[in-house]
């Protein structure tokens, strides 16, 4: 398979886990945060439906690690950068089964704690997932300020994760966090994607 194919399998599945993690984040989880057990209730296709969308987040970021160790296998960190991004898909699938044991719910509480596992678990595989950002960030070449947002959204992510287990005030810094993680990351792997579409692979 040539370095351009790889490059688009890349840059289309890239934009699959955007829109299927948007989906799944801000208006899946994001309303059964809000009303539990009535979203559960009155909304169950969209629930199964969110729960679906982030088993398809899991499914592509493996092929994302496949496509990015083709395109870069023959740079020393690659299997490593790989193996971190298999381990955060990993830990996703794990976490998924949270949401799956919510369907089954029968109080509000119920559901938020299994949101509150869900998210745990999905917690700590970010932090492998900013490993490999900063080891992604290091072997690309080019595009250089690409190479560095996804360096920097790398340490935010594992920033973030320490700080949720570290500082007992988190809720007080949240939105912070949410800043310093979303800014690099959405322009970091927005553009990563959309350089691999037009410009990855091509001499």
């Amino acid at each position: 398979m040539t370095p351009r194919k790889l490059s688009i399998i890349t840059g289309i599945s890239y934009l699959i886990i955007f829109f299927a993690a948007i989906f799944a984040n801000f208006f899946v989880l994001e309303a059964m945060l809000a009303k539990p057990l009535e979203t559960l209730q009155q909304h169950p296709t969209m629930v199964r439906s969110g729960i679906l969308a982030f088993l398809i987040t899991a499914v592509f970021d493996v092929i994302v690690a496949w496509s990015l160790y083709m395109l870069y296998r023959q740079h020393i960190l690659s299997i490593l950068s790989t193996s971190f991004r298999l381990i955060h898909a990993t830990t996703m699938g794990v976490a998924i089964f949270a949401l799956v044991i919510s369907l089954e719910a029968q109080t509000s509480e119920t559901v938020l704690d299994q949101i509150a596992v869900f998210n745990t678990i999905w917690l700590i595989g970010l932090f492998f997932f900013g490993i490999h950002l900063i080891l992604l960030g290091n072997i690309i070449k080019t595009p250089k300020i690409i190479a560095v947002f996804l360096a920097v959204a790398g340490a935010m992510y594992m920033l973030d994760t320490a700080a949720h287990f570290l500082l007992v005030n988190y809720d007080d810094y949240a939105s912070v966090f949410l800043m310093l993680v979303a800014i690099p990351s959405i322009i970091g792997e927005m553009a990563f994607a959309i350089w691999l579409l037009i410009k990855g692979g091509k001499a």
